[in-house]
């Protein structure tokens, strides 16, 4: 049996080698590294793939959440909802724009932004919300639409998580993930779904003239060059990393189901023990399994990891650490205790390896020495 590991992107390489390894080519032959034919072609096929108008390429996914509020227009003293329970990136752009970020409480089961938490937190200073779709699956989407229409407000999902799953309105539609809002913005990060190579991202939108400022603000500011029409950055996918993606885009609804045979897998381990809380599907989105994310009831999380370490069996603690308690982000306004739901999560998650390559001699292995420590316990 082959080493586990938290994320197997070799593995994953080896069964589209030839695919990935001719495309890459193709790039180096033809030297055009910056905005060549890879990334329009990766950008047509990702706006085929989710059903968005346009699609914006650029460096990564924090950079992807920065141009979209810039191009929305936001300024210094704005402020702008999202959730305690998340990484660091969603709160750490709308600081360094000077935008004031008011942090709120998650849902229990789904730990995705909860929806009454937003509604509480709105004031006149309010114009935008960011709800993230934590470990694979979206949020309420339906109902913080309706919340930002009831008080004009922007909405940017951060899908970073969860490109690929699909969300289900109350009238039957669909949409995907980081396509229902103003702005949707995602990370190529090599370990999510939907990784490169390297550093990658994109933003999605429906609107015309929003996709127009985002490439304008993503190609420092000028649509003729040297010709500067507003303060831009410098963010651009390079066109091997959209080679790669192109190649991996083919396979990502496969992957989604290696992932969802992986957490079932683990769920019919886990279900019935009463020390341990699977993860609640969200019935309004399917779930693409970024992370299979367990809460832990009364044992001692951290020795639990450090055993499953010892039995070389890698496991990941996401976030340890909410928003409002990070050194960087200490705010008067919130204190230790204000976010019961948020800490207690950060106390108790602990995610299991999760990626496509996993075969049932591991997850044989992840979980009965995982349940071999609970029984010990």
């Amino acid at each position: 049996m082959s080493k586990i590991q938290m994320v197997d992107l070799k593995g994953q390489y080896s069964k589209i080698k030839t695919e990935v390894d001719q495309a890459i080519n193709e790039v180096i032959e033809s030297t055009a590294f910056i905005k060549g034919p890879a990334v329009h072609r990766f950008q047509e096929s990702l706006e085929k793939y989710l059903g968005a108008k346009h699609v914006i390429p650029c460096g990564n996914g924090t950079d992807a959440l920065q141009i979209a509020m810039m191009a929305l227009g936001l300024k210094p003293g704005d402020e702008v909802i999202t959730a305690s329970f998340t990484f660091i990136a969603t709160a750490e752009v709308i600081a360094l724009l000077g935008l004031t970020p008011v942090l709120v409480e998650v849902d229990p089961d789904t730990f995705n932004i909860d929806p009454e938490s937003i509604r509480k937190a709105i004031t006149p200073k309010t114009k935008a919300i960011i709800p993230v779709h934590l470990f694979g699956q979206c949020s309420d989407m339906e109902e913080v639409m309706e919340i930002a229409q009831e008080h004009d407000l922007f909405v940017i999902e951060d899908a970073c998580q969860a490109i690929g799953a699909d969300y289900t309105f109350e009238d039957g539609r669909k949409q995907k993930a980081g396509t229902i809002a103003d702005i949707g913005c995602t990370s190529f990060f090599p370990s999510k779904n939907l990784g490169c190579y390297g550093d990658g991202g994109a933003i999605f939108t429906n609107d015309d003239e929003l996709a127009k400022q985002c490439r304008v603000i993503s190609n420092h500011g000028m649509q003729i060059r040297y010709y500067h029409d507003m303060i831009g950055v410098n963010s651009r996918l390079d066109s091997i990393q959209a080679a790669v993606l192109d190649i991996k885009l083919k396979h990502l609804d496969e992957y989604a189901k290696a992932r969802n045979k992986a957490a079932e897998y683990y769920d019919r381990a886990f279900k019935d023990h009463p020390k341990l809380k699977i993860p609640t599907r969200f019935e309004k989105s399917t779930h693409v399994f970024h992370q299979y994310t367990l809460v832990v009831k009364d044992i001692e999380r951290d020795a639990l990891r450090a055993y499953l370490q010892e039995n070389d069996i890698p496991a990941m603690i996401y976030y340890p650490v909410p928003l409002h308690l990070q050194k960087a982000y200490l705010d008067p306004r919130y204190k230790d205790g204000d976010f019961p739901v948020t800490e207690k999560l950060s106390k108790s998650v602990i995610s299991l390896p999760m990626h496509t390559e996993l075969d049932e001699n591991q997850l044989s292995l992840i979980t009965t020495t995982l349940l071999k420590f609970l029984d010990n316990e």
